[in-house]
Formats: C-alpha cells, structure tokens, sequence
C-alpha cells in the first residue's frame, strides 16, 4: 500500500493500480475476492484503511474488483 501513497503523478497511481490488481489476480488472493463477493450477498461487512483520500486509496481499487466478481455492496 505504500507504493498507492506515494504515487505522487497519474502515471505513479496507475503503476500502482496494475500491479495490485496483478497481485489481486493471483491464484490465492483471487479465491478471496471470491470469498468476499459470496458473502456480501449473506452479510454485510465492511473493509477500512487509514488512507485519506479514498479515490488514491488500494479500497477504490478493490471496490472495482468485489464489483467485478458480483459483490453486492453499500456505500
């Protein structure tokens, strides 16, 4: 995340974005995405982070891809 932080350019936060979503992808973290979206349609709950600005922030990021996996989600 800290990579995310430090993005101080566009060009910096995409870097970021590409390589946490290739690091999302991996075979592991991919089953708990998975996981995660199954269960929002059971339960609600909730992922936080002590970043400041939520669009620069790896849960804007995840959002996207709970989304992607048919995660229902509030907020």
């Amino acid at each position: 995340m800290k990579l995310g932080q430090a993005a101080e350019s566009p060009a910096d936060w995409a870097a970021f974005v590409k390589r946490y979503k290739a690091e999302m992808a991996e075979p592991a973290a991919a089953h708990d995405l998975a996981l995660l979206a199954a269960l929002s349609h059971q339960t609600n709950f909730s992922v936080g982070c002590y970043c400041e600005d939520e669009a620069r922030c790896h849960r804007a990021v995840l959002r996207e891809l709970l989304l992607a996996k048919g995660a229902v989600l509030q907020g």
